[in-house]
């Protein structure tokens, strides 16, 4: 764990979050963060032994660990398990969802499953969890959403059509819900990371920029203290971000990108 983190005292009130996708990376990387804090946190993931072990590894924190396994493609469950959540929780003030899947695809590669699977859990498991939360939080005319999409959502690259789209419209449904919701006193942060040191970026060559989950997911939570609606991690991104969605699309499928 990061040395850099701050444990605030015990006796801060109770603050409570959710994080889905919490079994390794940046997802972990929150969850020991928003521990270090002092939150009461549902960690979410398929995976139960690395939920148990990051359980574990926060139990000296002042926050605590609640652990769910949960599987995102599985949203006819999650109304049911959002709600007892928040009934152990005793309150819900923070949701983030980090999941999100990006299998290798070939350069000539059409497969209609992995596609969909990539859309599925990527896009569709941010709606099933944001919507419940999204009307818990209007109603309660207060919390924040934190949804980790990725730069990739800002063109329409080669490389991986399903996963730019899956990010895209994660982008598009996260601004049309911050709109939504900006009335009512809830935030929607959109974080668009670059290259994160995660499993999912194992083994790619040529990153660069290449910060750890740690260090992401301090800007995250920094970001959405400080209100921001869309910010890239780390912010140099940002840059990369506005030049990329001005290439001329004649130009930008030229790009090996």
């Amino acid at each position: 764990m990061s040395q850099t983190i701050e444990p605030v005292s015990p006796s801060t009130p109770e603050k409570t979050a959710i994080v889905v996708g919490a079994s390794a990376g940046m997802g972990a990387a929150i969850v020991r963060r928003l521990a270090a804090q002092g939150y009461t946190v549902a960690a979410l993931a398929r995976r139960e032994d690395p939920l148990r072990q990051l359980a574990s590894e926060c139990e000296e924190l002042p926050g605590r660990v609640l652990v769910r396994v949960h599987d995102v493609a599985n949203d006819a469950q999650v109304p049911a398990l959002f709600e007892e959540l928040v009934r152990e929780l005793g309150s819900l003030e923070l949701i983030v969802f980090t999941a999100g899947i990006m299998p290798e695809i070939g350069p000539e590669e059409f497969d209609t499953h992995k596609d969909l699977e990539i859309l599925k859990i990527n896009t569709g498991g941010c709606i099933a969890w944001f919507n419940p939360a999204a009307e818990l939080f209007q109603s309660q005319r207060s919390g924040t959403l934190i949804g980790v999409s990725s730069i990739a959502g800002d063109r329409g690259r080669r490389g991986n059509p399903a996963y730019c789209t899956s990010k895209a419209a994660m982008n598009t449904y996260l601004e049309a819900l911050r709109n939504r919701l900006c009335v009512h006193g809830v935030k929607v942060c959109t974080i668009r990371p670059g290259y994160i040191d995660t499993d999912m970026t194992k083994g790619m060559e040529g990153l660069f920029w290449l910060i750890s989950a740690d260090q992401a997911a301090e800007s995250i939570l920094k970001a959405a203290r400080g209100g921001a609606n869309v910010r890239y991690v780390p912010f140099r991104w940002a840059i990369v971000g506005l030049v990329i969605r001005n290439i001329p699309s004649f130009v930008f499928r030229r790009l090996n990108l």
